[in-house]
């Protein structure tokens, strides 16, 4: 397998976890959003809608988005769970992921970031401004479920990592890059701790992938 990624895309970072969980280690390729790499010719035949990540198979076919490469994994790799077993749990945990991969990530990515400074002259301070405002919309939410989850541990559903944290840590983030005070939701900071002391997480952090010093 051949992993398209770029160190600080959050796509590509939750993806990096959920490979880590279901113990795949795929070849790296790093895809430089930084000089816009995703939108040049080599890459958009492997990925048309020139975004990161891209999953090639072995096979040769090449899965894009992230949601449908997370959700294959959890049906072609079922060990370990990366959701639970029951309908309603599983409805639960995918609402929780669905609230940032939905609601917080795509209105602060990068395409709409440059937007907002290219098309509409959003300075520095008013990018930043717009990111938070939409974290602390989605952060809230979550924060409020987790408290009214009395059965959970350590995780955002019960004792262990579901899609769920993979989909929060790498917001999380995201979050400390804009400069978002995340004291405010220690619900998710202690997610976020949790997560951290695993290997799968760590191994998965943007400073940690081998492109994130160039």
């Amino acid at each position: 397998m051949k992993l398209y990624s770029f160190f600080r895309s959050g796509t590509s970072h939750r993806l990096r976890i959920a490979l880590n969980l279901k113990g795949l280690t795929p070849d790296y390729v790093p895809v430089d959003l930084r000089v816009d790499e995703q939108t040049e010719a080599h890459y958009k035949a492997v990925n048309p809608q020139s975004l990161v990540p891209a999953l090639t198979l072995d096979s040769g076919e090449t899965l894009i988005q992230s949601p449908a490469i997370i959700e294959w994994l959890e049906e072609r790799y079922p060990t370990p769970a990366l959701l639970p077993a029951e309908p309603e749990a599983r409805a639960r945990v995918r609402a929780l992921a669905a609230i940032v991969g939905c609601d917080v990530h795509p209105i602060n990515n990068r395409r709409i970031l440059q937007t907002l400074r290219r098309q509409f002259g959003a300075d520095e301070a008013a990018v930043n401004a717009w990111c938070t405002t939409w974290i602390t919309a989605g952060f809230d939410a979550i924060e409020a479920l987790l408290a009214q989850d009395k059965a959970r541990g350590d995780f955002c559903f019960g004792n262990a990592p579901s899609m769920a944290d993979v989909y929060l840590v790498p917001q999380v983030e995201s979050a400390r890059r804009f400069g978002v005070d995340l004291s405010q939701w220690p619900l998710i900071s202690t997610v976020d701790q949790a997560c951290g002391a695993l290997s799968a997480f760590a191994r998965a952090a943007p400073l940690a992938q081998p492109d994130a010093g160039r």
